[in-house]
């Protein structure tokens, strides 16, 4: 019987040494691509005097973990083999939006309006929407601080 439990804390620790490994080899291959993009990007511009262009619809790299994050496992069972329930979550009261919000929707107000009227006119609006997104990027990230 130990011996099936040791075999099976050696497989347990290999797998975490697997792990860290590949962990590492993803981080370690990223950097290089990451490397490799700048270089090209700079050659690109020595050579032909203006800034490589993105593929149309990606116009920065923005890494976002996905909704659905892997749940990190708990730590060791309570001893009586009952669960405890966490203290359930006290609601705070909504705070005044900060003042960099509050600019930041005005702005995006402001814009959503100049791009109502420039398609109204039948004028070019990629400007307009890249200019929009970027607000709304901005308000995501104020909303997270």
């Amino acid at each position: 019987m130990t011996d099936v439990i040791s075999d099976y804390q050696r497989w347990k620790q290999q797998g975490e040494d697997l792990r860290v490994q590949a962990k590492q080899a993803m981080e370690s291959r990223f950097r290089d691509l990451l490397a490799e993009a700048v270089r090209i990007a700079e050659e690109y511009r020595a050579d032909f005097g203006g800034p490589l262009k993105p593929v149309s619809p990606v116009t920065a790299f923005r890494y976002k973990t996905s909704a659905k994050s892997k749940a990190k496992k708990g730590g060791k069972p309570k001893a009586g083999g009952k669960e405890e329930h966490p203290a359930p979550r006290v609601e705070q009261p909504p705070s005044k939006p900060s003042p960099k919000v509050v600019g930041l929707q005005k702005r995006l107000a402001n814009a959503k309006k100049k791009l109502e009227e420039a398609k109204a006119a039948g004028t070019p609006t990629r400007v307009l929407e890249d200019k929009i997104y970027e607000i709304e990027d901005d308000l995501r990230l104020a909303g997270q601080a």
